[in-house]
């Protein structure tokens, strides 16, 4: 058989096509795992934005900025990356990418090892024992014999003013390490697979990605449960629950097993070709035209003439109508999406009164689902209906816009404030909000030597929560660590019929009946809002694909 006649036999056509198939789907298998490892770490970070700010002691400001971080990163690389690297080794830069994102994480994570143990305001000593007895109600002029413990706030390690800043360079890392990831790997399916399987590869992909958020808030539920020292420090010394406003979770666990993921997710992208004979071409190849040629003709290509068509390619990509919209639209869209998703479990904790492990928990196992089962309806409904560019943008469109009259609805569901003494509510019970400090003393707690800044708050039978045992004027305690019950408070005896009891617990009192009512609706609509917002994901994405072809003549 001569070389023409090798090069034009049916057997070496199909084998051919047969590998090139097989490889696509094995970098769509790893491809899928990258983004679950990737999407599973990002919402991680969200699922700890509490935990963090009150490690750290930082302002929801501080917080912003921690997660900003990342879009800074990527913002910084993502346009140059996403130019180069469709000309130059996309596996292997995509491997690069996961690689740079795992020494993120492991900073974020190792930041815990860098810090102090956690310490927390509470008027109960840490070597209290069965039979010892805690006045919180000291008297001024008696104070000089008692331990400084219990009079001062133990103080923050001083390191941890500044370590945020190791979470901000590493979630900054992460961002950088992302920007090849998502632009390449989808440009690359794009490229090597039909035409009419392209989008339903795509919905598939994002469908296995949306088990990564999901994933992420399930281990950020079972960090947050756990103690944020978990390990190195004695659990019975621990006085408060998962559901204080003190309580931090351990943060750091779930970032360590997120680099680990990531790290395993760059590997097989080392191993992956450069490029795929394309679909439509593997039948039609002629001795002249190999893909071995097409493949060294292309390593040819110089950076210097790759940056020579940059400008020219994003001024016609600009210029493209139906892209520019739908990039405004995107833009306004995931501004307030960031900014619902980053913030959603906080609103539900301070709202609702959930604890972070159950709000996490929530999202990943009520929320996400719906996601993906959109995700993947999309992706059926544009590959059954064969949807143009224009009525995909259209879907695209009017999901979007129902998913947000949906959100409104969630301002008619929420909660009554919690009744706190000298805050909410007065002394003797009755509705009154006040920001003044100097409601929060009473003539039941003036003769105690109580700090306005402290809170430790206790829990009356009344349902009022005073916010420290100080300030509900408790002469002595019984119990050990959580357990720890503070008996004759004059402020609950003084403001209440007599016969009821005195005696106060360690927490705050949980919310009204009424409002687990309330968050019952809340979820419900943010479940439906998130089904029909997600329907519009893979009609948008191929919108934006196909104009990207067309704008830089690609096809």
């Amino acid at each position: 058989m001569t070389s023409q006649q090798a090069l034009c036999d049916p057997t070496e056509k199909k084998t051919a096509k047969h590998s090139s198939l097989t490889t696509l789907k094995l970098f769509i298998v790893a491809l899928s795992f990258s983004y679950f490892s990737k999407a599973l770490t990002g919402t991680y970070m969200k699922s700890s934005i509490t935990q963090i700010e009150r490690r750290f002691d930082l302002s929801s400001t501080h917080i912003g900025l921690i997660d900003g971080s990342f879009e800074m990163g990527n913002l910084l690389f993502l346009a140059v990356v996403s130019h180069f690297g469709a000309q130059l080794h996309r596996p292997r830069l995509i491997a690069v990418g996961c690689f740079l994102m795992s020494v993120g994480t492991l900073l974020t994570g190792l930041t815990h090892f860098f810090m102090g143990r956690y310490k927390y305001d509470t008027v109960i000593p840490i070597l209290q024992n069965d039979s010892s007895n805690i006045a919180a109600c000291m008297d001024p002029l008696k104070t000089a014999d008692v331990p400084e413990s219990l009079i001062e706030p133990p103080l923050e390690d001083e390191r941890g003013s500044y370590m945020w800043i190791y979470v901000f360079l590493g979630n900054s890392l992460r961002g950088i390490g992302e920007t090849p990831v998502t632009p390449l790997g989808i440009s690359y399916i794009d490229d090597f697979a039909k035409p009419e399987n392209s989008p339903f590869y795509i919905a598939c992909l994002q469908t296995i990605t949306l088990l990564g958020p999901m994933f992420g808030f399930l281990l950020g539920s079972y960090c947050a449960n756990l103690y944020v020292d978990i390990g190195f420090v004695h659990m019975d010394s621990v006085t408060i629950t998962v559901k204080d406003a003190r309580w931090v979770g351990a943060w750091w666990l779930g970032f360590l097993v997120s680099s680990a993921l990531l790290f395993i997710s760059s590997i097989p992208f080392w191993f992956l070709p450069r490029s795929l004979p394309k679909p439509d071409t593997v039948e039609s190849k002629s001795a002249s035209v190999t893909p071995e040629a097409a493949v060294s003709s292309n390593h040819k290509l110089k950076l210097k003439e790759i940056a020579k068509g940059f400008v020219p390619s994003l001024r016609r990509l600009l210029g493209t109508p139906a892209y520019f919209l739908l990039l405004c639209a995107s833009i306004l869209k995931f501004n307030s999406f960031i900014g619902l998703f980053t913030f959603k479990a906080k609103y539900m904790e301070q709202q609702f009164g959930q604890s972070a492990s159950r709000a996490n928990f929530l999202i990943g196992m009520l929320n996400l689902p719906a996601v993906a089962v959109g995700i993947f309806l999309g992706g059926l409904l544009m590959r059954r209906y064969k949807l143009s560019v224009v009525s995909g943008a259209q879907l695209s469109f009017a999901s979007s816009f129902m998913g947000y009259l949906l959100l409104l609805l969630q301002f008619g569901t929420k909660c009554d404030n919690i009744p706190v003494a000298g805050l909410t509510v007065s002394y003797n019970g009755t509705r009154s909000v006040s920001y003044n400090a100097g409601t929060l003393f009473s003539e039941c707690n003036r003769d105690c030597s109580c700090s306005a800044d402290e809170w430790d708050p206790v829990c009356a039978d009344s349902g009022i929560t005073y916010i420290s045992p100080c300030m509900a004027g408790c002469l002595n305690s019984s119990g050990y660590g959580k357990n720890t019950v503070f008996h004759n408070c004059s402020c609950v005896s003084t403001s209440f019929p007599a016969g009821t009891s005195s005696s106060v617990k360690l927490g705050q009192c949980p919310h009204a009946k009424d409002c687990s009512r309330s968050f019952t609706s809340y979820m419900a609509v943010s479940v439906l809002s998130s089904f029909i917002s997600s329907l519009g994901a893979t009609p948008g994405y191929m919108v934006i694909i196909r104009s990207v072809h067309h704008a830089t003549g690609m096809i």
